[in-house]
């Protein structure tokens, strides 16, 4: 099979992967409900435990998920993650007690990371040239997933129930596991890469790669401030004079632009890293980000939002595909699963850093989140452009002879 039919099977995987988590988990505070939990406190409590623990226990072992990767193959590790996904998430249609959901959310985070190795199977299938389009790819499916998934999700859970959109769920997983089995084949290694794989790759050999522990810094940065707007956003739209009719909606509008946008990113990413190294793109993109940050600081109506919603969306989207690419390129393809999920840690870190600071900072004062935002990006750009080494990150964006983007 050819390379763009592999890249068809991990990004339907992972469109349909991401779509499924993001069907029922922002309605978990109401399953608790269910559940029988009724005090609001209880019910915040519960949920940010069952929200947080799936990510913070992925962070811990998408490293190891992904080293293991390396050694017996990315495609038996993708299927084991999404059957285990299959078998929790039709576990958790039948749940009596809300330490239930807990336990499952735990056992989920165990076994998730398949989002770290369908990046790595887009890489090791793409050739010479064209790894950051594949990377791109991937990661546009990763982000337009979540923001499709709750407004399916609603629906589905007005049909037929939350707990039976559980099972719903479930039934995605096992359409995305069918695509993996049967359309993705494994890269066939080269002579060179099979002498490679005799030699024993340590977490520190993944880290001492070229501008790795930096490029491990970026994508925790940038997850960072992308997430910082999820807990005070509605409460700012509301501060510039929004209706309290209409802030759900404006909200949920910048909410999409966000993510359309960074989508928008990924693709263009591939496009630029053909012209541009790695370093003046993360680095460019970083300080436009920067830019738009400061629109939400200065920003005395809603309106003024937008257009730096779209920049910020961007900028994200294509500091992120830079910076897995050049990752991408450092990495031996024998080392890959280790490294990209290491940068997953550094993502998941962020992630569940940022809605703890924001909402802390925000509590002072909305503002100051927006700021910081400012000033955490341009330092990014800073030290981006003074430190990151350009050499060898051109095979991963440069075309080959008689190939184009």
């Amino acid at each position: 099979m050819s390379w763009q039919t592999n890249l068809f099977a991990v990004t339907a995987a992972s469109f349909i992967g991401f779509t499924g988590f993001t069907l029922v988990m922002p309605f978990l505070p109401l399953y608790f409900q269910q559940l029988g939990v009724s005090d609001v406190g209880e019910v915040a409590l519960w949920s940010g435990l069952s929200l947080g623990v799936t990510p913070a226990v992925t962070a811990l072992m998408a490293p190891v998920w992904g080293r293991l990767a390396d050694r017996v193959g990315r495609k038996i590790m993708v299927e084991r993650s999404l059957v285990s996904f299959v078998v929790v998430m039709a576990a958790l249609a039948f749940v009596t007690e809300p330490w239930h959901v807990l336990a499952l959310r735990a056992v989920q985070g165990l076994f998730a990371g398949y989002g770290a190795l369908t990046l790595t199977m887009a890489a090791d299938s793409a050739p010479p040239g064209r790894m950051a389009y594949a990377i791109g790819v991937v990661q546009t499916a990763q982000r337009l997933g979540p923001a499709l998934g709750p407004v399916i999700g609603g629906a589905v859970a007005q049909i037929v129930g939350l707990r039976r959109a559980f099972l719903v769920t479930s039934a995605f997983y096992v359409a995305a596991a069918v695509l993996v089995f049967v359309m993705y084949r494994e890269p066939r290694p080269g002579a060179a890469a099979e002498g490679e794989r005799e030699a024993r790759v340590t977490f520190r050999n993944v880290l001492a790669f070229e501008n790795f522990l930096l490029l491990m810094a970026v994508v925790f940065m940038l997850q960072f401030v992308d997430r910082s707007f999820g807990p005070v956003l509605p409460l700012y739209v509301a501060a510039l004079g929004t209706p309290v009719e209409r802030v759900p909606l404006m909200s949920g509008v910048l909410f999409s632009l966000a993510a359309g946008a960074a989508a928008v990113g990924n693709q263009i990413a591939a496009g630029l890293l053909r012209a541009r190294t790695p370093r003046r793109i993360i680095a460019g993109a970083a300080a436009a980000g920067s830019l738009a940050s400061f629109v939400y600081v200065v920003a005395g109506t809603t309106g003024v939002l937008f257009p730096g919603t779209v920049l910020f969306g961007l900028a994200i989207g294509i500091a992120t595909t830079a910076a897995y690419t050049a990752a991408g390129s450092v990495i031996p393809a024998r080392a890959r699963g280790a490294g990209f999920g290491l940068l997953t840690t550094a993502s998941l870190t962020g992630l569940a850093l940022s809605p703890i600071a924001s909402g802390l900072l925000g509590a002072v004062n909305i503002r100051a989140v927006f700021l910081l935002d400012t000033i955490a990006l341009l330092v990014l750009a800073t030290i981006v452009r003074r430190l990151m080494v350009t050499a060898g990150a051109a095979a991963a964006s440069a075309p080959s002879p008689g190939q184009s983007l």
